[in-house]
């Protein structure tokens, strides 16, 4: 699927969300990525294979910092 040189991670891959994109979308908030990931402003995911992954906010503190996990 992908003709990029290097060839960008497949979808399966752990860091498959850094393939280049093939179309955006800012007023919906969306980007194809090449691996076939519909990637998500809220950086929420759909994968090829119609599996939905979670937005990965990070955790919000009392004072609205992000605290680690």
């Amino acid at each position: 699927m992908c003709s990029h040189t290097p060839v960008c991670p497949s979808a399966e891959a752990p860091d498959a969300d850094a393939a280049q994109a093939d179309s955006r979308c800012f007023e919906q908030g969306w980007t194809l990525l090449c691996n076939g990931i519909l990637l998500f402003e809220d950086t929420g995911q759909l994968r090829p294979d119609l599996a939905a992954v979670a937005p990965r906010r990070p955790r919000r503190g009392a004072a609205g910092k992000a605290v680690a996990a």
